[in-house]
């Protein structure tokens, strides 16, 4: 291949709408299944898979043609699940190549590569098909793949191969191989394809050796371009697209699941294309948000977040199973979408005398169990909030830290502790001269010898919990001797005094 020669490789997947039902439903792959639309009665079928096919069953046929063959399971058309299948397949596509072009029709799915100069990451042509017809297939779709240096010749023999089979076209060869095609494989009007009939052209190759001249007196310019892709020799702009990464998957259930472990069988499937979509770009989970559509229109949302990104699927599986537990569905599910987030694998390495770290897939399980026990605000880590409130500390979700910390030898500095009591305490004091003289707290009695203070804070002024305090602190004792440091506050407000920690 020249340098500069623009080659091209099509990926055609046909019965879309019935391979789109059958990648979560891997137990009616080898049984004659069947996918109808409309209303009844005047249901019909628009794709079948291929045992299906071999029945005699056809598109066009309705429901009770289709209910005189034995043992033949029939799906609804989902729409969205097909969105969802070929948003799949294009971000699968954009691995090996960053300019596509989506041709697909009314249940095909066909999109074309342009593959010059992808040599030196995957290999020779025929090496890049058989990789992503390997990828394609682990999506649970089937497809063929051809290979051209013209575009249209390309589009012409995918439709014209059966899959999964692979055909690569040399330069030059392009009339050869397209001689045998029917002129199906040509998009074409039925105004077309009947002047075409009545002169009994039946494949491209007859087409081809028309003589070019007498064909545009009678066709026009569309003559003369169907002949042009005929022998392969009509040119074509790409107009590549730039699908857009979101890791998302859904399905349409056939009948309305309660119990968990049947839900749980489907998001399993589920779970391992995400992760597989992920892993195809070097990336892990980091949350996970599972949309439920249940009866009578009511939705049901929840949101599972790994302390560190993984992809590992029992963990992310069993998270989803206890987030379920704790906060189950109100009615049947209809449908599951999971929509996940990603970021990087990041490795941490420790060193040799650093504390080991909990194992995260553990620690999450762990974490998830404990939330539903105690509530979902009751676990996590502490936090300072930004107020000047003494018990300003709040809650947030414990998060493993990206890198360790290093460790430093220093000796280390004397500290007091602070043991804040909860709830608050009243105390009762008396004053000289508006400071604490003494004070009863906990059934005995304190005399002051040193009082610091006081410090008055307050805050939220612009809310009906306005608040303020007067803030002191004290180093009292008991008259047999026993010393007491504490802080109190005095509410000015409510005129009342009350023990909020004590010193060590």
């Amino acid at each position: 291949m020249k340098q500069g020669d623009a080659l091209y490789a099509a990926l055609l997947a046909r019965e879309f709408p019935a391979q789109t039902l059958l990648r979560y439903r891997s137990e009616l792959r080898r049984l004659p299944c069947v996918v109808i639309q409309g209303e009844p009665p005047l249901q019909n079928v628009i794709s079948a898979n291929k045992i299906a096919s071999a029945l005699g069953i056809e598109p066009g046929m309705t429901k009770v043609e289709v209910e005189a063959f034995p043992a033949v399971t029939m799906l609804r058309r989902s729409l969205e699940e097909e969105r969802t299948a070929k948003a799949v397949l294009l971000e699968c596509a954009g691995n090996f190549s960053p300019r596509i072009e989506d041709v697909s029709q009314d249940g095909i799915f066909l999109c074309v590569l342009e593959i010059s100069g992808t040599e030196k990451l995957f290999g020779p042509p025929l090496a890049l098909a058989k990789n992503l017809l390997s990828h394609v297939r682990t999506l649970g779709v089937g497809a063929s793949i051809a290979i051209s240096h013209n575009f249209h010749t390309a589009v012409a023999m995918a439709k014209g191969t059966s899959a999964p089979n692979i055909r690569c076209i040399a330069k030059g060869d392009e009339t050869g191989a397209l001689s045998l095609l029917p002129l199906t494989v040509l998009e074409m009007t039925e105004e077309q394809a009947e002047i075409f009939s009545l002169w009994g052209i039946r494949t491209l190759g007859e087409l081809a050796h028309l003589p070019e001249k007498e064909l545009v007196s009678r066709m026009g310019q569309a003559g003369k371009c169907l002949r042009q892709m005929a022998r392969g020799e009509f040119p074509h702009l790409l107009q590549p697209l730039e699908p857009d990464f979101t890791l998302e998957e859904s399905m349409q259930l056939d009948s309305p699941v309660e119990l968990l472990d049947a839900l749980l069988f489907v998001v399993n499937i589920m779970l391992e294309q995400l992760i597989f979509r992920a892993t195809a770009r070097v990336l892990a989970l980091t949350s996970i948000t599972m949309h439920l559509t249940l009866e009578e229109g009511a939705r049901h949302v929840c949101t599972i977040q790994p302390a560190l990104p993984t992809n590992d699927r029992q963990l992310l599986l069993k998270l989803l199973h206890l987030e379920l537990e704790t906060h189950p569905p109100s009615a049947a599910i209809l449908t599951v979408a999971l929509k996940a987030e990603s970021g990087s694998t990041g490795k941490m390495q420790f060193g040799l005398f650093s504390p080991q770290l909990p194992e995260p897939s553990r620690l999450d399980v762990t974490l998830a169990r404990i939330r539903a026990l105690v509530g979902e605000g009751n676990v996590g880590r502490a936090v300072l909030q930004d107020t000047h409130r003494m018990d300003g500390r709040g809650m947030e979700a414990f998060r493993v830290p990206a890198r360790p910390r290093a460790i430093v030898e220093q000796p280390p500095p004397a500290r007091s502790a602070m043991r804040m009591v909860r709830p608050p305490e009243i105390a009762w004091v008396t004053l000289q001269s508006k400071r604490p003289k003494t004070f009863l707290f906990r059934g005995r009695c304190y005399a002051v010898e040193h009082a610091y203070g006081p410090w008055i804070v307050s805050g939220e002024w612009w809310a009906a919990t306005l608040w303020g305090i007067e803030q002191w602190d004290l180093v009292a004792r008991t008259p047999d001797g026993q010393m007491l440091c504490c802080c109190m506050v005095r509410d000015p407000m409510r005129e009342e005094w009350k023990m909020v920690a004590l010193y060590d």
